[in-house]
């Protein structure tokens, strides 16, 4: 049973379209949980971002890459469990798994539908997102107009271990010795927070994030992963080669060229293997991990160009 809390909301009609700037705590998963709608036109169909991280929400840098398609859709961030405006609601009483934010999914998509009186919604997930969207893919595609991984997570230890290899020759050709160092010690499957934490600061590094060496990263990334580090170390134990072979919704994946957190090739490879009817994988020519942000204009018209080709499908 769903159950809204408290509403917020702001509505004008402007050329009998009726806008929507709404947010709502929503029971969901036995929690209060947080989303935001927007959107110009309250009859345009819904569009869920999924955000990654795990707990990194989305919804400071929306803005960013949702200018656009509110005029097309209407847009919902929702802050997953432990994650920002849902955390200062209150904490998972529940032991953190993946399945448990699968069903958290679940259960957000009938929400909007029932709310908006839709029978499908288009979903939107930016790497750790995946987790959930291919599951809602794979298992309720007759939910899913249409899904769009962007930086999916497709296998964790395969991707890992070819950033290490990368990692490692890119540490000797510049003779950054402490690089080499501890690049030599790390063994994937990563097993520790150490190996973990010396992995992704030296990817950090080497794709240009400032503050990485300062003590301070240190400490907060050792934070994050008290929370965190189980259910990543969870979700690495599968892949979607196994879990999610085929997929009987139309999607698009999003993927950036420089990709070496969710690995471009490792993407690439599970794409080509993947039994899909309407599928398609879309370039970033100019981007690694976070397109949103490096491509912006270009993510909203490729998705707003799916919407059309669709309708025109449809039609």
């Amino acid at each position: 049973m769903f159950i809204t809390f408290s509403v917020e909301a702001k509505s004008s009609i402007e050329n009998h379209k009726i806008k929507i700037d709404t947010t709502e705590i929503v029971q969901i998963g036995g929690i209060k949980q947080f989303i935001d709608i927007k959107g110009n036109n309250k009859e345009n169909p819904i569009l869920l971002i999924l955000h990654g991280g795990p707990g990194r929400s989305l919804l400071q840098f929306s803005n960013i890459f949702t200018d656009k398609l509110r005029n097309e859709f209407t847009i919902v961030n929702w802050d997953q469990r432990e994650t920002s405006k849902t955390l200062d609601l209150n904490s998972s009483p529940n032991l953190l798994t993946v399945s448990l934010f699968q069903q958290d999914a679940v259960e957000m998509v009938k929400y909007l539908l029932k709310k908006f009186n839709r029978k499908k919604i288009f979903l939107i997930s930016h790497s750790w997102g995946s987790v959930m969207g291919f599951y809602l893919a794979k298992n309720y595609p007759e939910l899913i107009s249409a899904y769009i991984p962007i930086s999916p997570v497709v296998d964790c230890d395969e991707s890992s271990l070819l950033s290490l290899i990368e990692l490692k020759k890119w540490a000797k050709n510049e003779k950054m010795d402490v690089a080499i160092e501890e690049l030599n010690t790390i063994n994937v499957p990563f097993k520790t927070e150490t190996y973990f934490f010396l992995f992704q600061k030296w990817l950090f590094v080497h794709n240009g994030v400032d503050g990485v060496l300062n003590e301070d990263f240190k400490k907060n990334y050792y934070k994050w992963m008290e929370t965190w580090f189980p259910i990543w170390k969870e979700n690495a134990k599968s892949n979607l080669f196994q879990t999610a072979p085929e997929i009987k919704c139309p999607i698009y994946f999003f993927v950036g060229k420089y990709d070496n957190q969710t690995h471009f090739k490792i993407t690439k490879k599970y794409f080509k293997a993947l039994n899909a009817e309407n599928k398609k994988f879309i370039c970033f020519k100019e981007s690694g991990h976070t397109i949103f942000n490096t491509e912006s204009d270009k993510v909203q018209e490729e998705i707003i160009k799916i919407k059309s080709i669709l309708k025109l499908n449809i039609q």
